[in-house]
């Protein structure tokens, strides 16, 4: 289990954390969400004791994560996947993270296996693609088989094999009653994964909840229909607590009534129906709508107002670059102005 009470984390005037509160439950996978600067990975790093709050406390099992005795055998955590010494090879560098822990030989060999890493676990680390990375950042993770696991962006840079891996192996690491922290922005992939959500806006806590809570406050379950007399229909279900909209000619968007109860009332009246279509929110939506005044690095737009801008150059480079959840992290905005 993971507590935070009032954790706040502050560079110079900038509040990256503003006094948050949350419990991580075991069995259970955990997405942590929110824009780019609203807290995500201060947090994290402030769960293994990378960064020091500056007020509150965070405790995994009870314990602040500096006090426990084997960390390796008790959290997992992927924060950065380059965060490797490049010269070392795959195998030789969890040998040298299992050697700091009495891990054995066998056990390092067992996660080489599992991410997918024995034909390149004796090459450099430095000729590692993005995704080969990620899975040896996974497996490090692993390597004390912690009943806790930490993972930022884990299926940034993965191919589609290796994405429907890590949403398999997270659902059967919580299925085996471990605590699973995830960040993600792929919000498809997180409402496949996730049990429970924590989302974050400007450093504080805007919603905690199970997935399937946090997307009905996208709004409720809407009908798409198509029918040559859209018209009549339209006027046939005109009654309290029925939205009608007309999105295009022969198409309505209906709101209040269940689709089978359209169904019903067209068959009995005539009505010929094209198509009957029940449409319900994602987590992208209740994500989009929950953050709508959260968002503190906005892309500029080009007149257009469904599209940001796609130009690309070395302010916008710097710009992204501090778009990160570390505020300090700003030097090559500074550096390219």
């Amino acid at each position: 289990m993971i507590q935070a009470q009032s954790l706040t984390k502050r560079y110079g005037s900038k509040v990256a954390v503003d006094a948050i509160d949350f419990t991580i439950q075991p069995g259970t996978v955990t997405g942590l969400l929110g824009p780019n600067g609203a807290g995500k990975t201060t947090t994290m790093r402030m769960i293994v004791g990378l960064d020091r709050p500056d007020s509150g406390t965070v405790l995994v099992n009870g314990q602040r994560y500096q006090d426990l005795r084997a960390p390796l055998r008790e959290v997992g955590v992927l924060l950065d996947a380059k965060a490797i010494h490049t010269g070392r090879s795959a195998r030789n560098h969890l040998l040298a993270m299992a050697a700091t822990h009495n891990i054995p030989t066998s056990r390092v060999d067992d996660v080489i296996e599992l991410t997918g890493l024995t034909s390149v676990a004796r090459k450099r680390v430095g000729g590692f693609s993005l995704g080969m990375g990620q899975r040896l950042g996974i497996a490090a993770a692993l390597l004390g088989d912690p009943g806790i696991l930490i993972l930022d962006e884990p299926v940034n840079g993965l191919d589609p094999e290796g994405v429907l891996w890590v949403r398999k192996l997270m659902r059967h690491l919580a299925g085996e009653g471990r605590t699973v922290l995830l960040s993600s922005h792929l919000m498809s992939e997180m409402a496949l994964t996730a049990d429970h959500i924590i989302m974050l806006g400007r450093g504080r806590v805007i919603a905690d909840a199970p997935v399937s809570e946090i997307i009905g406050q996208a709004g409720g379950a809407t009908v798409r229909v198509r029918s040559p007399q859209a018209t009549r229909l339209a006027t046939l279900l005109a009654q309290a607590g029925v939205t009608v909209v007309n999105l295009e000619q022969d198409v309505l968007q209906i709101s209040g009534i269940t689709a089978a109860e359209i169904g019903d009332q067209a068959a009995a009246a005539g009505v010929a129906l094209h198509e009957l279509t029940s449409l319900t929110a994602s987590l992208e939506d209740a994500y989009m709508s929950l953050t709508k005044n959260e968002v503190e690095y906005r892309t500029g737009g080009t007149g257009d107002d469904e599209f940001g801008d796609d130009d690309s150059d070395t302010t916008g480079a710097a710009a992204d670059a501090a778009a990160n959840d570390d505020p300090r992290e700003t030097e090559l905005q500074e550096a390219a102005r």
